[in-house]
């Protein structure tokens, strides 16, 4: 009690009156003591998220401003994407920030497991995921659809093990350069390969989806890629594109974000630029 009073700046009898206070409020004790420690009741437990909702709410409400001019105003957004994104979609953006809004900076954060949470609590302004990774289920969650990306098979173009057709007996052969991060959700292809029942033959792992195609010249492997990282004119000259009769689902991109953040005049600017960014990459 004396640490949570002194972490919000009052004194130990203030947050026991307060404590008190809840109590009554709520007609629940909220905390319990076990041993040295007191512990949240299941009461207790499930006022964390309204209450932490409330709290990022208020905030935000101090940062909002009634308007917002781009050549001239200061801020700082957060915002979830994989390297791949953050590639084709956030480059141009910082582009054109740095053309029409030199003041604003962007933090570019890696997607993972916590992101949908993170989005839930408000901590950071927005991520830019597949639809089907978004694994949270709040009904408020503000979401934008993007753009669609599909997965394409790629080899070295002087890969002799393979023709032009990618068939099942082909992927569980050759070798197989495969994105993977333990604190991420499996890449989409990989999840789609697995309900098909095909294992590939996994001889190289990276934590980077941009790598793949960046590994593949020179060696007899096969990646699936992106497309829109195939645009790159050196990777075009050095990679051949496969076709498959496999049925790969596309990859549907959303931008997700908190409501508090909805009105915000800079950061709804912010969600117009991407918006007109993805409708033409």
């Amino acid at each position: 009690m004396t640490r949570a009073a002194e972490s919000i700046g009052i004194g130990q009898p203030a947050m026991s009156s307060a404590l008190a206070r809840l109590r009554r409020l709520f007609d629940d004790p909220l905390l319990v003591r076990h041993g040295r420690v007191l512990e949240l009741t299941p009461m207790g437990q499930a006022l964390l998220e309204p209450v932490h909702d409330i709290l990022a709410g208020l905030e935000h409400l101090l940062t909002i401003t009634p308007a917002f001019d781009p050549d001239n105003d200061t801020r700082s957004f957060t915002i979830a994407a994989s390297d791949y994104v953050t590639l084709v979609l956030l480059r141009p953006l910082l582009e054109e920030l740095y053309r029409k809004a030199p003041g604003i900076r962007v933090n570019v954060v890696p997607v993972n497991l916590a992101t949908p949470v993170a989005i839930e609590r408000a901590q950071i302004d927005l991520a830019v995921v597949p639809r089907q990774t978004m694994t949270s289920r709040m009904p408020h969650i503000q979401h934008r659809e993007l753009f669609t990306e599909e997965y394409v098979p790629v080899v070295w173009k002087e890969n002799r093990e393979i023709g032009d057709v990618l068939d099942r007996e082909a992927i569980e052969r050759l070798s197989y350069v495969r994105y993977h991060d333990d604190n991420s959700a499996p890449a989409l292809i990989d999840a789609q390969l697995a309900a098909l029942g095909i294992e590939p033959r996994v001889a190289l792992t990276t934590l980077s989806f941009a790598l793949v195609p960046l590994l593949l010249p020179g060696t007899q492997f096969l990646g699936f890629v992106q497309r829109r990282l195939l645009r790159q004119t050196h990777l075009r000259r050095d990679l051949r594109i496969l076709t498959t009769p496999i049925p790969i689902d596309p990859i549907v991109e959303h931008m997700y974000w908190h409501p508090v953040m909805h009105s915000d005049p800079a950061h709804h600017w912010l969600r117009e630029r991407i918006a007109a960014l993805a409708s033409n990459i």
